[in-house]
Parts: C-alpha cells; structure tokens; sequence
C-alpha cells in the first residue's frame, strides 16, 4: 500500500534472500519497504526494506536454526482473553505478555465476550483487571456481540498498528468484525451468541481501518516460546519486578532462593500478584526457552 492508499501486487528483489538473514521470510507483515514500478509494468519491485522498530519472530516449524517473522513495527498488541468459552488461563496471558515485552511491543488486555458473564465470572474479571492494571497494563471490557465498549478500543486502536492475538475461540475474528464489519473476517464454526470454536485464520494478515489505523490479523496460538532469549531476563520482562529488582541484595538475583529479595517481600506484601509471581516461576523453571515461539493451533 502507497501513501495514498493505493494497493500495488509487488515483488521481492531475489538478493534480498542472501545477505546472512537468518529467516523464512526477509519480509513480514508490516515492514515499510521503497519499492519501483517501471514503465508500463504493473507490478512494483521492492528495493529496500527500511528499519524496523520491532519484531516478533517464532521459530520455524522445520528449520530449528531458522526464524520466522510474524509481524513487524507493531504499535500495540492486543490480547483478546476470555473468561468463559473458553477460559484463557492466567499462564497464557502472562506468557504473551512477557513476548511483547521482550519484543518491546505495548500490550493490553481485551475481555471479550463480557455479554454472557454471569456474577461469578464478573467477579473473576475483576480480580484479573486489578493484577494486571497494578502491573501496568491497560485493559478494557468488551463484548462482539452487542458491541459494547467497542469504542473505547477503537479509540485507542486510532492511528496504531495493532496486532491482535488470543487462544481460539476466544471471538477474535468477531471482535475486529465488530470493531469494522466492512472486513468481514471469516470464522469458523462458531455458535452466533458464545462465539465458542476455532476460527479460520491460518496466517498473520494486515487489514487498514478507516481511521490511519492497521490490524493485524493472528492465527490462534497454542504455545509461547523465545528466540535468543536468556533465563536471567525473565524477571525484567514483568514490570512490576523490573520496577524494584534493583532493590534485591545481590545484582545476580533469580527471585527464588535468595535472602533479602526485594522481590519476593514484594510478594508477600501483596504488592505483586501472587499468580504473576507464579507464572515467573514456571516460566524460570519449565522448559518454555525450549519451545516453539508463538506455535498455531
């Protein structure tokens, strides 16, 4: 797409496969490229693909030496969780938090599907509104059904890049049909009121708003994993400890076994949510390094 919003079919100029780039695909979803039509041909040839802000990359699924970028100069990363039909579980959502801020992606939380909540799951909202809102993450209450507070999103969507994300059926697809039905994204078989089952994206597309704003589109996710990511960065990738951790008594602290963790008192304090702390733990001790990056369902 030019600056003036023209859509144009172009090509990738074949050097571009060469230069030590260590992935399937040197162009991704996203990227800003300058790119050439020559004279009386139709399609654009692109020349050069100029610098990313960020990236998020997963491993390829056949090559384990090789990566795959999903998407490029992200601005926003929404995750659509759901706190019935299906539950998206604390683990999952801190997991793709800690990717986007390994990434250095913003991210925020969107409940979806609050039009079917009953008492017991508002309550539950709540709970996980205030962990994630004392962590710093903004989150917002929606439902693609009747479409309330859908504005509220799209204002803050307004001008951005936003990549959408969550477990399947989770009402992604509804939701940014909701948020611009022109779209029309496909979804799978899916009941029109519970939004419950897998939908049909199969890969990550880019679709422009009226407004100067972008989404992209995600397959549902299965599992998270990170590229050329230590154990030792864990922590820094939760803000509410990146916030104090230089208050621990030694610059090497893990937050698990160590005397005078300004972390672990934080903790039991209750300043940092018990679950988030939790899922660090997991996450510091499990084989999560090891896994796929962002792997389809």
């Amino acid at each position: 797409m030019d600056e003036n919003g023209s859509r144009i079919n172009c090509k990738l100029k074949g050097n571009f496969r060469m230069k030590g780039i260590k992935t399937t695909n040197p162009l991704a979803v996203g990227d800003k490229v300058e790119f050439e039509i020559g004279d009386g041909d139709n399609v654009g040839l692109i020349n050069k693909i100029l610098p990313r802000h960020n990236h998020i990359i997963r491993k390829s699924t056949n090559l384990s030496k090789v990566s795959h970028i999903i998407a490029a100069n992200i601005d926003l990363a929404l995750l659509v969780v759901t706190i019935r039909e299906p539950i998206t579980s604390v683990g999952f959502i801190d997991r793709f938090l800690v990717t986007s801020e390994a990434y250095h992606i913003t991210a925020a939380i969107v409940f979806n599907k609050i039009d079917i909540y009953r008492e017991k799951e508002f309550a539950r909202l709540a709970e996980l509104e205030k962990i994630y809102l004392a962590a710093g993450y903004k989150t917002f209450r929606v439902s693609a059904i009747t479409g309330e507070n859908v504005d509220l999103l799209i204002t803050e969507m307004k001008e951005k890049v936003c990549l959408f994300s969550g477990v399947s059926g989770a009402g992604k697809s509804a939701l940014i049909n909701a948020i611009d039905p022109k779209l029309n994204l496909r979804t799978g078989d899916i009941s029109s009121y519970h939004l419950k089952g897998k939908h049909t994206t199969t890969f990550p597309e880019m679709h422009p708003l009226a407004d100067n704003s972008f989404i992209i589109d995600t397959p549902g996710i299965r599992e998270f994993g990170l590229v050329e990511f230590r154990r030792e960065e864990i922590a820094e990738r939760f803000p509410e400890m990146r916030a104090i951790m230089h208050q621990c008594q030694f610059n090497n602290c893990t937050h698990i076994h160590e005397p005078r963790c300004a972390v672990k008192a934080a903790v039991e304090a209750g300043e940092i949510a018990l679950s988030r702390y939790e899922s660090y733990i997991k996450i510091y001790n499990d084989d999560y390094l090891e896994k796929e990056l962002w792997e389809w369902e």
